[in-house]
């Protein structure tokens, strides 16, 4: 009898010990959890605090890289940036979901073959994006990623297509930059005429745009573009595009630059029609690459 009452009073205590230690954990898993919550938190905040001023747009980030600190203008030899700028702009409204490839249906269209199609006509707060979007919601039939480069940088031969054109892009960008406190206004004398420029005045933003665009190719070098964050990978290769991606690894030292462009170009040579059929892939993101690269 004594027997039997102490395994049930040791069953009765084992009962309490186990229910303790699940209270136990299920307090620290929701104190984790109130952690994670917090640090999550602070991110967010640490989000709010790099205010609207700095956060750059695909476009000003690749003119911001093309542009030279003190002088204040973008190299005169550059004939590639101005359709770069135009690639941005459509990578951007996909990175916005506001754009996208029309689906490849039964028998698989090339990249290049499929249409643009406007997935959502939402502002995007930007003149330029909008502006861009709404050329593509209204053009019936749908144009493909390549005719819109062209269109939207005023390259084609049909004088009923000239209005597609955005004009002064690069200037609209400029001051875009100059309201975010980034870049100044100055006028400089060239002889024969007057120039507007805009010198770097907030030198720490571009550092960083600059760092970002290193580290991607050195410390956090990831071997894998489908691990790599979209807005990055998609700044190399449009930096690629627009000849101003050796800005941002000139500052380096000579194992480091060498090191960073050939991690580049493996990039470089990824085939975007295979790298598009990957899980998570933005189609038009390939698109584009695809379009300067044919």
């Amino acid at each position: 009898m004594t027997s039997l009452t102490q395994r049930t009073s040791g069953l009765v205590q084992r009962r309490t010990e186990a229910i303790r230690s699940a209270a136990a954990a299920e307090k620290e898993k929701d104190s984790g959890g109130e952690e994670d919550e917090a640090r999550r938190g602070e991110e967010e905040e640490d989000d709010k605090g790099d205010s609207k001023e700095t956060r750059l747009t695909l476009m000003e980030e690749v003119l911001l890289l093309g542009l030279k600190d003190r002088e204040g203008y973008t190299s005169f030899w550059n004939d590639c940036i101005s359709s770069g700028l135009r690639g941005c702009m459509l990578v951007e409204l996909a990175l916005r979901g506001r754009v996208q490839l029309e689906a490849c249906g039964v028998r698989r269209k090339s990249l290049l073959a499929r249409k643009v199609i406007c997935k959502s006509d939402a502002p995007t707060g930007d003149v330029l994006l909008d502006e861009a979007l709404k050329h593509i919601k209204e053009t019936q039939p749908p144009e493909t990623v390549q005719s819109w480069i062209e269109l939207l940088s005023g390259e084609t031969w049909n004088p009923l297509k000239l209005h597609y054109q955005l004009r002064n892009v690069r200037e609209r960008l400029a001051k875009n930059l100059v309201e975010k406190g980034v870049l100044t206004t100055e006028k400089q004398n060239f002889l024969l005429f007057d120039m507007t420029t805009h010198p770097l005045t907030n030198s720490p933003i571009k550092q960083r745009l600059v760092k970002k665009v290193q580290d991607s190719v050195l410390e956090k070098w990831v071997n894998d573009p489908h691990r790599m964050d979209k807005r990055v990978l998609s700044l190399i290769l449009l930096a690629h595009s627009s000849d101003v991606l050796e800005n941002a690894f000139a500052p380096l030292q000579d194992e480091q630059y060498d090191l960073g462009m050939k991690r580049v170009h493996t990039l470089l040579e990824l085939e975007p029609e295979k790298e598009s059929t990957k899980p998570n892939a933005n189609e038009l993101m390939w698109a584009v690459v695809a379009a300067f690269t044919k």
